[in-house]
């Protein structure tokens, strides 16, 4: 079994159905769901994803989007192929040093780090903008993959 860490972009990604990379997202949760991956989720993710798809249904006009926001980060949290990495000084120490060195966003430092620590690979939608500075760096140093390849 593969070890993921998902970016919260790959959960938007996912959500929604006229996105770019919607079929390769779906697929990774497909993979999750059928136990060919395990989705490392750090906890500082759920909230980002929390706030993120909530506003995403809201612009969508659901009523229910608080409600169908919980039932989506509740899920992630509890679905037996998601491992939701917690605040070890280990993570905090590499995503730290991750975010002084190559300057990603903090969640996606998290998100890198989970991978390191486990073994797997960092995924993210696309490569964000603080990356672009220090990706060559970046990718040479820590597993990355990104929907965009794909």
């Amino acid at each position: 079994m593969t070890d993921v860490a998902l970016d919260t972009s790959v959960i938007i990604e996912c959500i929604d159905l006229k996105g770019r990379f919607h079929s390769q997202a779906e697929g990774v949760f497909v993979g999750a769901l059928t136990g060919e991956l395990t989705a490392l989720i750090p906890n500082v993710f759920l909230a980002e994803a929390y706030y993120v798809s909530y506003g995403i249904y809201k612009r969508l006009g659901l009523t229910d989007a608080a409600a169908r926001t919980e039932k989506l980060i509740e899920w992630l949290y509890g679905s037996p192929n998601t491992e939701i990495v917690s605040g070890t000084l280990d993570l905090a120490l590499e995503s730290g040093r991750i975010k002084r060195d190559f300057g990603p966003a903090l969640t996606d430092s998290y998100v890198i780090a989970a991978a390191k620590l486990h073994k797997g690979k960092a995924l993210f939608k696309k490569r964000e903008t603080e990356m672009y500075k220090q990706i060559s760096s970046l990718v040479k140093e820590y597993p990355l993959v990104f929907l965009e390849d794909y």
